[in-house]
């Protein structure tokens, strides 16, 4: 992603075609996610991982050979993360739903605080490598090294054995998605969780994808400051889970997601307007470190208020949540960014977030006492 940015940027040198690829490559979890949560009700979760997983590959390993031989072109650029986003909206409610039938049940809240820990930590650590990958092997290479990840996926999928698969929802495709969203929507406590993840997602995470316009236009640091800024935020996740895995079990956590969302948005806004390398990467430590700790502790509550045969409906509107709205906010950035700069924009939209995170908190009073 990080050097998709950077390419994108190299050939149109526009913020507006920085959040239309962002968008290509996230939109499809709004439109395939809940298509992907009603089928990992229904069919085998490591079979429909390993599948998707192909395709990502294939994606990876087709833009690298375009990138390396010079035909690349932003049509190409927006069709491949268009593919690729299709495969990750479709394997991202299995990958959620598949962890509760890996481990026994006394120990699903550290599997869950894990495997939350984990996935997030991968979108910060993830982007760290590949803007020092960048810069050694090149943009391509970058693209190659990511097509050649996926064969361990692909191969420890293979090998993992699963639980029994609970028996799936008879019903057709739009009952059983109606199902999932009278299910979640109407019980008051998993609602909110969505809600929260719904306003970090669209105000808050979007920033992540305008890094490389932060580190060459704003900061003028380059490919290498590019890997240290995703360094900082990745330092910062790794710190978030060292906590959660310290904490275990935490107590008080409608304080703690009060306290890690109100800081993850504060930090954003501060970044935006830093013009200085160290406290930018100061400020992108805190953000990583509050994002992960609020999202885990979301995430983990989520998981032990669903029962297993709505699990894969009810971690696919989550995933829809996280995963779809960001490249919205990052459209609504690119389009911003025609009125205002880039960076006002994006402090603009985490004011916002911060506003509507507080104002959830002072009307909802389980939520400060969620415990």
């Amino acid at each position: 992603n990080v050097a998709l940015g950077w390419l994108v940027l190299e050939l149109t040198n526009s913020a507006f075609w920085l959040g239309v690829v962002s968008f290509a490559s996230a939109v499809p979890m709004l439109l395939f996610t809940l298509v992907g949560g009603v089928i990992a009700d229904k069919v085998d979760k490591r079979k429909m991982l390993i599948r998707t997983q192909v395709v990502m590959m294939v994606s990876a390993f087709l833009l690298a050979g375009l990138t390396y031989t010079g035909r690349v072109t932003v049509t190409q650029i927006v069709l491949l993360a268009f593919a690729t986003g299709v495969a990750s909206a479709l394997s991202a409610p299995s990958h959620q739903a598949l962890v509760p039938q890996l481990v026994p049940k006394a120990q699903l809240t550290n599997a869950v605080g894990l495997n939350s820990a984990q996935f997030n930590m991968s979108r910060v650590i993830g982007p760290t490598l590949g803007g020092f990958a960048m810069h050694f092997v090149g943009v391509a290479g970058n693209f190659f090294l990511n097509g050649l990840s996926f064969l361990a996926v692909i191969i420890a999928m293979n090998k993992i054995k699963v639980g029994g698969q609970t028996e799936a929802v008879e019903g057709g495709f739009w009952k059983r998605l109606a199902e999932g969203f009278r299910y979640v929507f109407g019980n008051p406590k998993t609602s909110v969780m969505v809600v929260l993840v719904c306003i970090g997602a669209l105000l808050g995470v979007p920033y992540f994808s305008f890094m490389p316009l932060f580190a060459r236009d704003v900061l003028g640091v380059g490919e290498r400051g590019l890997g240290l800024l995703m360094a900082f935020s990745g330092l910062g996740a790794f710190c978030a889970a060292v906590t959660i895995a310290y904490l275990t079990r935490p107590r008080k956590r409608g304080r703690l997601v009060l306290a890690s969302g109100s800081a993850f948005f504060l930090a954003i806004i501060g970044f935006s307007f830093s013009r200085h390398f160290l406290v930018s990467a100061a400020l992108q430590f805190v953000s990583g470190y509050a994002m992960i700790l609020m999202v885990a502790i979301i995430n983990t509550r989520l998981q032990h208020l669903v029962d297993d045969e709505m699990r894969g409906r009810t971690m696919s509107i989550y995933a829809m949540a996280y995963l779809g709205l960001p490249p919205v906010g990052s459209f609504m950035v690119g389009s911003l960014s025609h009125v205002m700069n880039a960076p006002h924009a994006i402090a603009a939209m985490a004011g916002l977030g911060l506003v509507l995170f507080l104002c959830l908190f002072a009307l909802r009073s389980d939520l400060r006492r969620l415990d």
